[in-house]
């Protein structure tokens, strides 16, 4: 089956996607819903956390995605490789992460990646950027102490961007020093990534703590 065709840019502000997100039964749908959760926030195809999962079973991995087709098409391979500790969400994460991330049991959020955001570059569209103060607040709110936020992009504004609106909540640390990450700390690189290096560009990357 070849891959489902969507559209690159989708504006989160659009009203068609102010709704409100079904949450679901999580002891429905991951076989040990006790498991550490990892958050993976713009998951387009969801192929990295499908090999996350398939590499750390002992963890539950969860991607949302605006992108509606992209989610059926993940959620049927998951399906299809039998996974249990891995699910996909249609959403738009700028209004739905509270009601999400408020079902989830209590600390049992440890790990969230937001990579390769769409960066939205005009400066007018800069409200679109996923990266906004109140879903770095959210995330501050339910993410375990002791958790992490992992951050990439291939644009640097961006990820300077990012990394600001996590030094401005006092909830956050960035783990070492300030500047970039020269290596992915997690064991999969995502499709962006990996294209963006054979391309000889940098990616920018950061971790940052929940204190």
């Amino acid at each position: 089956m070849s891959p489902v065709r969507v559209r690159q840019h989708v504006n989160p502000l659009a009203r068609k996607f102010q709704g409100s997100t079904d949450i679901p039964k999580w002891e429905e749908v991951y076989q040990n819903y006790q498991q550490p959760v990892h958050l993976d926030i713009g998951c387009a195809r969801g192929r990295f956390v499908l090999q996350m999962a398939q590499i750390e079973a002992n963890w539950n991995f969860l991607g949302l995605e605006i992108r509606e087709p992209l989610v059926i098409e993940a959620n049927r391979i998951r399906d299809e490789l039998g996974l249990t500790n891995l699910h996909y969400i249609f959403t738009n994460a700028n209004n739905s992460l509270e009601s999400l991330l408020s079902s989830l049991p209590l600390g049992i959020l440890q790990r969230v990646s937001i990579q390769f955001p769409d960066p939205w570059f005009k400066t007018r569209h800069a409200k679109r950027r996923v990266v906004q103060p109140e879903l770095v607040n959210e995330v501050a709110k339910y993410l375990a102490v002791g958790g992490e936020v992992f951050l990439q992009s291939d644009v640097q504004f961006i990820a300077v961007e990012m990394c600001d609106r996590f030094r401005e909540n006092a909830n956050f640390q960035q783990l070492g020093n300030t500047t970039w990450l020269a290596e992915n700390p997690l064991p999969v690189p995502t499709e962006r990534e990996i294209a963006t290096h054979k391309k000889g560009e940098p990616v920018y990357r950061a971790i940052f703590v929940r204190k």
